[in-house]
């Protein structure tokens, strides 16, 4: 019998991901066995290649996503798939924008915290009340003009990736800015599913920054440990954040996976803000048998998932960005380690994300030197192009 000519049927559901970059979330829908259609700010060839569908999102990262463009694109991949897309997960880009999710969620069913929710977390004056309140440590903001302004930061409320962080000047706040007093200590993030009335720990990550002249609170990297490594956290520390999540989760009715970002001394910690969605340490934590975007839709739909031990090995991502503008971007033969890769033609600023290096190793000592020499040889690869601007 002669084969047929006809297309096979998609295989899995349809769902739509919009954030400033969707090529994590693309891979994580994959390995859940769903078919992505993707809005985002960049359009790399990673996510082109995993993407079912795509659509090129308004705005600049770190800025997030433009309302009319947002919602014209999502209508486009919606009508691209064979049936209806099962819901929406949006990534970074909607922290300062819980209007326009709520324009989403009338046309798609949102798979991740509310409106309402992130009203609530990512207002910087609502939130700290909230932590004042649940007797949270938390630094104290406000948007009047400080005394002394070194102990101060400005951010932009809703800002992401540590790009939007100055030390605080003269005066009241700008517009849409506030100041938080500086604490000492060394970041974590503690990664969870909520199901509106209880968390559940998923891991605890370290993170760094990646300091540029203009920008001083970059965000770089994460990494977890290995299984059999010391924890990040003490196991007191960690019982208390784990207590303050659960209360901020009945407070909020906050779904689906999330993190916590702290800041840990010796003489206490700090909860400095709570991302409600998935967020950079995807790629580390996406490593367990059951694929966390589908746990993420689980807890978002009201089913708290068992979470599954962690990975023997540790792992670990690091941004690389760009040294040099690329007006265009050279073709490259791109390492596998790579991820996030531009593609050839495409324009990346000076100081813009140019691309993700990944690494995992028996433990942290050795991840952390495999990604440094990783990142040894994309520089390498990248200085030829960078000396010939």
């Amino acid at each position: 019998m002669a084969a047929s000519s006809e297309r096979p049927p998609p295989r899995g559901d349809a769902i739509l991901i919009a954030a400033q970059s969707g090529r994590a979330l693309a891979q994580a829908a994959r390995r859940s066995g769903l078919r992505p259609y993707v809005l985002d700010l960049f359009g790399d060839a990673d996510t082109l290649t995993l993407a079912e569908g795509y659509r090129p999102a308004d705005g600049r990262f770190g800025d997030g996503l433009a309302g009319e463009g947002v919602l014209a694109g999502l209508d486009a991949l919606a009508a691209m798939a064979d049936k209806p897309p099962i819901g929406i997960v949006l990534g970074s880009g909607f922290e300062n924008a819980p209007d326009l999710m709520a324009r989403i969620g009338r046309c798609h069913r949102l798979l991740g915290a509310s409106p309402d929710t992130v009203r609530v977390l990512k207002d910087p004056l609502a939130f700290a009340a909230l932590c004042e309140r649940l007797a949270i440590p938390h630094p104290a903001v406000t948007s009047e003009a400080v005394t002394d302004r070194s102990d101060w930061l400005l951010k932009r409320s809703g800002g992401s990736g540590g790009s939007h962080i100055r030390l605080a000047g003269a005066g009241r706040a700008p517009t849409g800015a506030y100041f938080q007093r500086r604490v000492a200590g060394t970041a974590h993030a503690v990664a969870f599913l909520a199901d509106g009335r209880e968390a559940a720990i998923v891991a605890v990550t370290e993170q760094w920054s990646a300091p540029s002249p203009l920008r001083p609170f970059r965000y770089a990297g994460a990494l977890e440990r290995a299984a059999h490594e010391a924890p990040a956290l003490s196991p007191a520390t960690l019982s208390q954040v784990t207590a303050v999540i659960a209360g901020l989760v009945a407070e909020t009715g906050l779904v689906g996976l999330a993190s916590a970002d702290l800041l840990v001394s010796e003489k206490g910690w700090w909860l400095t803000e709570i991302n409600p969605r998935p967020g950079a340490t995807l790629d580390v934590l996406d490593r367990r048998d059951t694929p966390l975007l589908a746990a993420h839709i689980d807890a978002s739909l009201g089913v708290l998932p068992r979470i599954e031990p962690a990975p023997v090995d540790a792992a670990a991502t690091e941004i690389c960005y760009a040294a040099a503008g690329y007006a265009p971007m050279p073709p490259l033969d791109w390492p596998d380690f790579v991820r996030d890769r531009p593609q050839s033609g495409t324009c990346v600023p000076r100081d813009a994300p140019l691309c993700t290096v990944f690494a995992a190793g028996p433990d942290s000592a050795a991840t952390r030197d495999l990604l440094r020499v990783r990142a040894a040889t994309l520089r390498t690869l990248l200085a030829p192009t960078e000396e010939a601007r």
